[in-house]
């Protein structure tokens, strides 16, 4: 009896050290992908639609689906939305196809319309808007795409490298795009003319599964379970090292906090960019988180391969 107190007060007391959601979204599906614009928060699930939430009454105000697609079987099942972005009234898709390859859908004036087939053959990992008529495509052979949507054409294309490809973040101006791999190295393009700009390496040791570019601060999250921090204006980069894998990583709009999920509970830890300063963890997720969302500098959205998209307040 004695030992099944003594455990209660300890997971009481570790449960007591971290700060709860103070608000969440339920989605149709596990989240893969989230942005925020225009005080509406844009949830890709694996559902086959993406949900459309009020940031402030945190009521669906919509959904956008998509045609189910024909599994291996010859069953119709949900295509699985991969990621999703929003460019004035303009929402890009990207959703899982036939035969293993991936499609693409523009959202607007009430209408989705395929833009790219399963049938062209990508192997399309993501995909973000440069402008309102140039996507950025990311193959998972690790070619990236610029994609004209009104001429249905391919502006140019090249190899990053011959590591697979895991994630890539534009620089506000979308001028910029930095490209994370499984070499761990992370190598920046200009998008105007794809020159390779600037190389970073040594900081991560294996695969980057997510990077953040704000305010020319580059974070990633890594399987070597290091947090690495770059300064583009300074050169300077320093990592953190967690107890767990790194799934996850977001950057305030000042890029001076830094979120990351921290160990095998899905938990959140916060800290200072630039004194390295841990401040806060936040627990409540249940499965492993897919994305940090920063909404302002003091609060964040954390979404998982759950349906639930927890909301934090840092203060």
């Amino acid at each position: 009896m004695k030992i099944l107190l003594l455990i209660f007060f300890i997971s009481s007391l570790f449960a007591g050290s971290l700060k709860m959601p103070i608000a969440s979204f339920n989605a149709s599906g596990g989240v893969r992908d989230i942005v925020f614009t225009e005080n509406k928060l844009y949830s890709a699930t694996d559902a086959g639609c993406v949900d459309i939430f009020d940031i402030n009454t945190k009521d669906m105000l919509s959904k956008i689906e998509v045609e189910k697609i024909t599994d291996f079987m010859g069953d119709k099942i949900e295509a699985k939305i991969y990621s999703v972005d929003v460019l004035k009234e303009k929402v890009l898709i990207l959703s899982q196809g036939n035969s293993g390859f991936a499609q693409v859908y523009i959202h607007s004036d009430n209408k989705t319309k395929l833009l790219i087939a399963s049938s062209e053959m990508l192997s399309i990992a993501k995909a973000k808007f440069i402008d309102e008529n140039t996507l950025l495509l990311a193959l998972l052979s690790n070619e990236l795409i610029s994609y004209d949507i009104d001429k249905k054409a391919i502006n140019y294309q090249f190899q990053v490298s011959q590591s697979k490809f895991s994630n890539f973040a534009l620089n506000e101006k979308k001028d910029e795009v930095v490209v994370a791999d499984e070499s761990g190295a992370l190598k920046i393009y200009s998008l105007k003319d794809a020159k390779l700009l600037k190389t970073l390496k040594g900081q991560n040791l294996d695969n980057v599964f997510q990077v953040q570019n704000k305010n020319s601060i580059i974070v990633t999250a890594g399987q070597d379970r290091r947090v690495v921090v770059y300064n583009q204006k300074t050169g300077s980069a320093y990592y953190k090292t967690s107890g767990f894998l790194v799934y996850s990583v977001g950057l305030s709009p000042s890029a001076n906090l830094v979120a990351f999920s921290s160990d095998e509970h899905n938990n959140i830890t916060l800290f200072e960019r630039q004194t390295q300063k841990e401040l806060t963890r936040y627990g409540g997720n249940k499965m492993t988180p897919t994305n940090i969302l920063f909404l302002n500098e003091d609060e964040f959205l954390v979404s998982s391969d759950d349906k639930v998209i927890n909301l934090y307040k840092i203060k």
